[in-house]
């Protein structure tokens, strides 16, 4: 397991305060997020190839129960990567003493990968970047991340899902917007409308995209 320190970045710092106090005030079906089982998700990667010998890291995974499932049918390793301790932390007490996965706490757009992966997942951390540099450093972790022919799995709020999420701005994407900011050694595998109901009843529109990698240079 390993854990990589923040930088004393404001803009982190920031980011990461408010991630930990949403954590330690709300439980994991108090979140709009929430969802109980990632169905899609898992639909998603293993429609795009990628098997139970696969490395997957989940950028922004948090509490999510993306990690229990997929290390739950046997997935070779995983990597769980969020700025929040605390939301980490949960995940981490639940699946306590499981093998095959590793916890980072680390600030995506900083993040300098210790190995490459076949599966890049994020569901709703891209959105919350909002400027062009900022989606930029993603892009280029993500290219320094995947293996040549690995796949990238990317759900965004959707061109008419909310304009922000627990009280902050969100760039919406659909699968054009994504094409055009990972730029032309991705090829688009898919793209799927999604309506997320969130714990209280309330429907977000989401847009999974899902890319390949062409280009390990």
């Amino acid at each position: 397991m390993a854990d990589e320190a923040q930088s004393d970045d404001v803009a982190v710092r920031q980011a990461r305060d408010h991630w930990n106090n949403v954590y330690h005030h709300k439980a994991e079906n108090e979140v709009s997020w929430y969802e109980e089982r990632p169905d899609l998700s898992l639909s998603l990667l293993r429609s795009a190839g990628i098997g139970l010998g696969a490395a997957v890291v989940d950028v922004g995974g948090g509490a999510s129960a993306l990690v229990d499932a997929l290390i739950g049918a046997g997935q070779a390793h995983v990597t769980v990567l969020d700025l929040s301790t605390a939301a980490l932390a949960r995940a981490r007490q639940r699946l306590s003493g499981a093998s095959g996965v590793d916890w980072v706490v680390a600030d995506v757009r900083a993040w300098t990968p210790a190995r490459q992966f076949d599966a890049w997942h994020d569901r709703a951390a891209f959105h919350f970047l909002t400027e062009i540099s900022d989606q930029n450093a993603y892009v280029a972790v993500l290219k320094s991340a995947l293996s040549a022919g690995g796949v990238a799995v990317i759900g965004t709020f959707a061109p008419d899902g909310p304009e922000k999420c627990s009280g902050l701005p969100v760039a919406r994407h659909d699968c054009t917007s994504l094409q055009r900011l990972l730029g032309p050694d991705f090829d688009l595998l898919g793209s799927i409308s999604h309506e997320h109901h969130t714990p209280w009843g309330s429907v977000q529109r989401f847009q999974f995209s899902t890319f390949h990698w062409r280009s390990a240079l």
